[in-house]
């Protein structure tokens, strides 16, 4: 079943190509935590020593990093659909 064309699904598996592996990248990143992503790191307002401090940003690094591994396998649903219409668009335009 056809639901989009030749052109969208070809930008959606570019795109998808791309969100693939810019959010795998980043869930490593976070995973190791990265201090250059620490700005992206969601804290409480009220941290009152260090130890809290290094616990919360344990948390927020691991949170971040799924959440970029979750988006990261949405993408690749997304690559598989647009694989797909990209197939049967170009079945369907060999048997004109």
């Amino acid at each position: 079943m056809k639901i989009c064309g030749p052109k969208y699904a070809l930008c959606g598996l570019i795109l998808s190509v791309w969100g693939i592996f810019q959010l795998l990248l980043m869930g490593i990143f976070f995973y190791t935590k990265s201090v250059a992503l620490i700005e992206d790191v969601p804290f409480e307002a009220n941290i009152k020593d260090t130890t809290e401090f290094y616990g919360a940003a344990d948390r927020g690094y691991k949170q971040n990093a799924y959440n970029c591994w979750i988006a990261a396998c949405i993408y690749l649903l997304t690559l598989l659909l647009s694989g797909h219409q990209f197939y049967i668009n170009s079945r369907s335009s060999l048997s004109v």
